[in-house]
């Protein structure tokens, strides 16, 4: 097993993504910002918070339901590429658009890898 594959792992992504999700609904000034700078319209940002809990969901239930593990972590990759796209299309800023790539590796990664098989605590 790998960091890529482990229980933890997707455990830890999914209090992230939850995480993530509070900050929209709030909308954290930062988050607001960035949404602002990236040109998401008004009509799309109430949907991000339930984006983000369906997919904390889906990564936490991935080592009990591995084909919804992998299919969250595909439907991470395309979100990601979709917001380091809009990152290059407005040229922000290269530090503000490290975290979706980074994201966007790391989520593309564990699809390729596969969810966890088995509880590996």
């Amino acid at each position: 097993m790998s960091v890529l594959t482990s229980s933890k792992t997707y455990r830890g992504l999914a209090v992230l993504q939850a995480g993530d999700a509070v900050a929209c609904a709030i909308p954290v000034p930062y988050i607001a910002e960035s949404l602002d700078t990236l040109g998401v319209p008004a009509q799309v940002r109430p949907v991000l918070p339930a984006v983000k809990v369906a997919s904390a969901l889906g990564l936490a239930s991935a080592s009990r339901l591995p084909r919804l593990g992998r299919l969250t972590t595909a439907a991470l990759t395309l979100y990601f590429v979709l917001a380091v796209a809009a990152h290059v299309r407005v040229k922000d800023r290269v530090l503000n658009t490290v975290p979706a790539a980074t994201l966007l590796v790391t989520f593309a990664a564990m699809t390729a890898a596969g969810p966890p098989r088995r509880r590996d605590g």
